[in-house]
């Protein structure tokens, strides 16, 4: 239950769903999460968070408040953060010939710049964490697979995924870990309001488990990460999927 007691970070877009999960297992385990999302607060219909998760509201693409943010919540540390796990995403259903370039712009801004401009901010405070600094970011089934409809949030997935490893390699001296997760299909309420058996069939069919994964091992692969028996693993994507991507046919 301590296995995170002193560290102090922050993950993005924790108001639900798989940063919420995310940023609860991490206090479960005596982390202190800051968490910044667009509402400040989690979702009504969600249960609320542990008291180690500390709730802000913030646009993670507004990079001058992300900067005053990121400094203040260090300087209430002795000037250091542990860990960040980049969660914040968007995404838009349009087939590509039609998708709009507010749109493509708007999902590579969260999905991607973001990412990037909140790993740098957090980089020197990071550095200096005495635990190794840890950096997460989330990726996606479609950082690996196509899928209809969405190939500007493909194509950003994808981009996280080479700068996971590119920060990897860059920061590897720098006393930080930067690695990704590609979370497979996990029940959640949005899952089941467009859910219908002919898609669910689908879905399931498509891996060897056929079954949908829980958002508390999400959490888990997280702590493992951000703790201390990962200091020698980094640039890595690791794809909880039900085996999904290793599924021939």
């Amino acid at each position: 239950m301590d296995e995170l007691k002193g560290r102090v970070g922050i993950v993005t877009g924790a108001s639900s769903g798989i940063g919420y999960a995310i940023a609860n297992t991490l206090a479960a385990a005596g982390a202190t999460v800051y968490v910044i999302s667009r509402t400040g607060k989690v979702k009504d219909d969600m249960e609320p968070s542990l008291p180690g998760v500390i709730h802000y509201k913030g646009d993670v693409t507004d990079y001058v408040a992300m900067e005053k943010q990121i400094a203040e919540l260090a300087a209430m540390n002795d000037g250091h953060l542990d860990f960040l796990v980049n969660n914040a995403g968007a995404t838009a259903k349009c087939r590509a010939e039609d998708f709009k370039d507010e749109d493509f712009d708007r999902i590579i801004e969260v999905n991607v710049k973001s990412v990037f401009k909140l790993s740098c901010l957090c980089y020197p405070y990071l550095k200096k964490s005495p635990y190794k600094g840890r950096i997460i970011n989330i990726s996606s089934m479609s950082a690996h697979l196509g899928f209809t409809q969405v190939v500007p949030y493909c194509t950003s997935k994808a981009a996280v995924c080479g700068m996971t490893r590119g920060l990897a390699v860059e920061w590897a001296e720098d006393n930080i870990c930067v690695n990704s997760i590609a979370p497979g299909w996990f029940a959640s309420k949005m899952l089941a309001d467009v859910m219908d058996p002919a898609r669910k069939a689908k879905i399931l069919g498509r891996m060897p488990v056929h079954d949908f994964g829980d958002t508390k091992d999400l959490g888990a692969l997280a702590l493992f990460l951000i703790g201390e028996h990962a200091t020698y693993i980094t640039g890595q994507d690791y794809a909880l999927d039900g085996g999904a991507l290793a599924y021939g046919y």
